[in-house]
């Protein structure tokens, strides 16, 4: 298997919801990886309808926690993705916070152009990355974007796609409790066994840092998938809409600070 983390710097997925509110312990926990009260940030909101607003909000966030160093950078088409003025800016930035929205916007829009070169670039030169919500779906290569948790044991009920490729042989799901997402990792891991699936609550992220283990933090759990060890699946033989046949996943609950080895599909 390839190494899963594609970079030097700290990737950070978080199911989304994190508390805005009171103790703001997730997004603290974002900061305190990067450079603390120093941290430079950069929030892309692409993959949100109302950027301002995300924007706002979070700036809002991030000087609660003391951070002054604040930039927001929307980019709502492919002919922005390509404007190199961005460059600096980005080069410049400890920490990247992709919001939540449509991780379709994030992929269709950023895929492939100068502006996520240059953010992969900052990130394997060592800038921590990092997505909440659908800013978390995408981090990864491949990446679900449609389909109904509740139907996500019925072959083709989900749509998949190239992600913005921070971290492969994985498949990250967010909402996962609140939305009752499980089928929609069931399916992922039965159709390519050699995905792991990850699923987030809200409030609740991972943090990879340079090897194939995630520590988790928040307040909910996080829920692997793991189909190494598969014995029979029918997934090759049905038609689309019937029903997915699978023996002997391999499933892990993992709240704060418990650790899951990727590399070697291990819990910690």
């Amino acid at each position: 298997m390839d190494k899963t983390i594609k970079g030097k710097g700290t990737l950070i997925a978080i199911g989304g919801n994190e508390d805005k509110l009171d103790e703001l312990k997730v997004l603290k926990r974002v900061v305190s990886e990067a450079r603390g009260r120093d941290t430079r940030v950069e929030v892309i909101t692409t993959a949100s309808e109302n950027p301002r607003l995300l924007a706002d909000t979070y700036e809002r966030l991030f000087q609660r926690i003391g951070v002054d160093s604040f930039g927001h950078i929307n980019i709502s088409n492919r002919s922005e993705a390509s404007d190199r003025s961005l460059e600096e800016r980005i080069n410049e930035a400890d920490l990247i916070f992709f919001t939540g929205g449509d991780q379709l916007r994030l992929s269709s829009i950023l895929g492939g152009s100068f502006f996520l070169e240059t953010v992969h670039k900052r990130f394997l030169n060592g800038a921590v990355i990092a997505g909440t919500s659908a800013g978390a779906a995408a981090l990864s290569e491949t990446m679900i974007y449609d389909g109904d948790g509740s139907w996500g044991l019925v072959k083709g009920s989900i749509s998949m796609g190239p992600g913005i490729g921070f971290v492969n042989n994985m498949v990250i799901d967010t909402h996962f409790i609140t939305r009752n997402r499980i089928g929609r990792l069931f399916q992922v891991v039965a159709t390519n066994p050699s995905i792991i699936g990850v699923g987030l609550s809200d409030d609740t992220g991972i943090i990879i840092k340079g090897e194939d283990i995630f520590e988790v933090f928040g307040s909910g759990l996080v829920l692997v998938v793991d189909g190494g060890h598969l014995k029979n699946s029918n997934i090759s033989q049905i038609h689309k809409g019937e029903p997915i046949a699978v023996e002997n996943f391999h499933v892990h609950s993992l709240g704060e600070g418990y650790r899951y080895n990727f590399g070697e599909r291990k819990f910690l």
